[in-house]
């Protein structure tokens, strides 16, 4: 594959906060610690406090391996995490059914070529990508489906509680489906063998946990799924504190009014509470009424007494909410950096007032790999039409139009000829005036009917001049279709598997190649 690379601004496809933050935009600055580069990196590391027990860490990991067959860059980058001088760089994101959209691969990659390029900035210290498994979500509906050559294929069941515990063996059919629209080619056989061992495991984690490592176990990606006893042992603490005193909930309510003060939306907005109670079929949230902390839609409730008494003996029952889940995380890893989406890295700017409360580092924030992937045919009707990729972020109306205004033979604007009406109604205006004041607006109304009557058949002109290009126009449209399925980025959509279908796992390589995560750019593969 080629690469070009874009600003994320020239895209019109990211949030001002994003292109704010990217572009160290003073008034975010208290929202976080370090800057995204590796000056920020080398000043976290002189101060990094590490938190997490890593003998436990590394069990449970080792653990949670046993049934998968190993990479040794993934149990050399297990083992060092016995090394204080070893730290994490870690994405996460929800367990989509076959990895779901692209930009979930595009994370991953992110986080492999941010260790690599953290061990060349610092060869005496190693790096660890991680991807950290958001398998006490509940949200079904968010990842019970994929795209496909923009088909749309579910996982239909009922489902509730956490999504890693979900067992896989009603997901036949949907596994049939997906593989059925692989075809027949070596690549394609490839890919259905490892989805279909994949989705032979017990639970959607495993199977998840199995499909990530057949991709990226090759570079050493270390995969984490939190929902953990020992590990939620550790953070119990905060746990009772947080539930108790509400912590969280005022910090980034104050938090909230800071950045809407400077302009930016919040993402997420706390609650009192931000813990669920977790069981194998419930994940519900908890509340306090009535003296009591209750458990919704359940007769379960505590006293404070037994609350306490609870968390100590089943902290794993106890599960964080979307802003106390980064306070988890950050604080049974090593960590250094969190790569994420737009909206994540907003959300992210909440949360540093509630990390400094509980004096647990905030870690660098980075802005995860964007790309889209055309093919040759794409490429060369973009020549044909003289059009660039910057061009195709335009919406299919404007590029349409513009390229029209700028292939016609004919002069479809009528700018020349409006300025010289314009002069015209001044001096009738002017004439007017000196016969009867009252006349003035009289004459400027049919000036506005006129502009409108005038701007019409503007449009008809073009109008009638896109029939005479209906091959490039339908160009157009075939390209916008191909690489925005369903109006939006092709990231956001598409699944991997007709990609790797095409080029196998020299695919994953070229991610790797092509995608730089200190670059802050927006990349275009062909």
């Amino acid at each position: 594959m080629e690469a070009q690379y874009i600003d994320y601004k020239e895209t019109h496809s990211f949030s001002s906060a994003v292109i704010r933050y990217l572009e160290d935009d003073a008034s975010l600055k208290p929202f976080y610690n370090q800057k995204a580069n590796l000056h920020g990196f080398e000043e976290l590391l002189k101060n990094k406090k590490v938190t997490c027990n890593r003998e436990t860490l590394v069990a449970i990991l080792k653990e949670q391996y046993s049934k998968l067959a190993v990479s040794s860059a993934v149990t050399t980058n297990i083992n060092n995490l016995l090394n204080k001088n070893t730290y994490t760089v870690t994405t996460g994101h929800q367990l989509n059914i076959f990895t779901g959209p692209l930009y979930f691969l595009f994370k991953i990659v992110s986080s492999i070529n941010l260790a690599k390029e953290l061990k060349i900035k610092f060869p005496e210290k190693d790096f660890v990508p991680v991807y950290w498994m958001a398998s006490e979500d509940h949200d079904f509906a968010e990842i019970n489906h994929t795209y496909v050559q923009s088909e749309k294929i579910s996982w239909n069941k009922e489902a509730s509680g956490a999504t890693g515990r979900l067992s896989t063996e009603d997901i036949t059919n949907t596994l049939n489906e997906y593989t059925g629209i692989l075809g027949f080619s070596e690549n394609a056989q490839e890919l259905a063998k490892i989805i279909s061992a994949a989705y032979q495991q017990n639970s959607l984690a495993d199977a998840t946990r199995f499909l990530v490592n057949e991709l990226f176990g090759l570079y050493g990606l270390v995969i984490l799924d939190a929902d953990d006893k020992r590990l939620k042992d550790q953070f119990s603490d905060i746990i009772y504190q947080d539930i108790i005193s509400q912590n969280s909930y005022n910090n980034i309510t104050a938090t909230n009014k800071r950045l809407e003060e400077v302009g930016v939306a919040p993402q997420v907005n706390p609650r009192e509470i931000n813990f669920f109670y977790l069981t194998d079929h419930l994940r519900e949230r908890i509340v306090f009424e009535d003296n009591l902390y209750k458990v919704l839609n359940t007769s379960i409730s505590f006293t404070q007494e037994q609350l306490k008494t609870e968390i100590t003996e089943h902290p794993d029952r106890f599960s964080p909410n979307v802003v106390m889940r980064p306070l988890y995380q950050e604080y049974i890893l090593p960590n250094l950096a969190y790569i994420g989406g737009g909206a994540e890295l907003v959300y992210w700017l909440q949360l540093k007032s509630n990390f400094d409360f509980y004096h647990i580092d905030f870690p660098i924030l980075i802005l995860r790999n964007s790309a889209m992937i055309a093919n040759s045919r794409i490429k060369q009707k973009l020549s044909r039409l003289g059009l660039c990729y910057k061009d195709v972020f335009k919406s299919e109306k404007i590029l349409t139009d513009e390229w029209v205004r700028k292939s016609s033979e004919h002069q479809l604007g009528i700018e020349d000829e409006w300025r010289e009406i314009d002069c015209i109604f001044e001096k009738l205006k002017l004439r007017a005036h000196k016969i009867d004041p009252t006349l003035s607006p009289s004459t400027e109304a049919i000036k506005v009917r006129l502009e409108k009557a005038m701007s019409n058949l503007e449009k008809k002109l073009l109008k009638a001049e896109k029939k005479n290009h209906a091959e490039a126009i339908h160009n157009i449209k075939t390209i916008k279709e191909a690489l925005f399925p369903y109006g939006g980025l092709q990231e956001r959509k598409e699944n991997f598997g007709m990609f790797y279908v095409k080029y196998g796992q020299e695919f994953i390589a070229d991610l790797i190649k092509h995608l730089h995560p200190l670059d802050f750019k927006f990349t275009i593969l062909t």
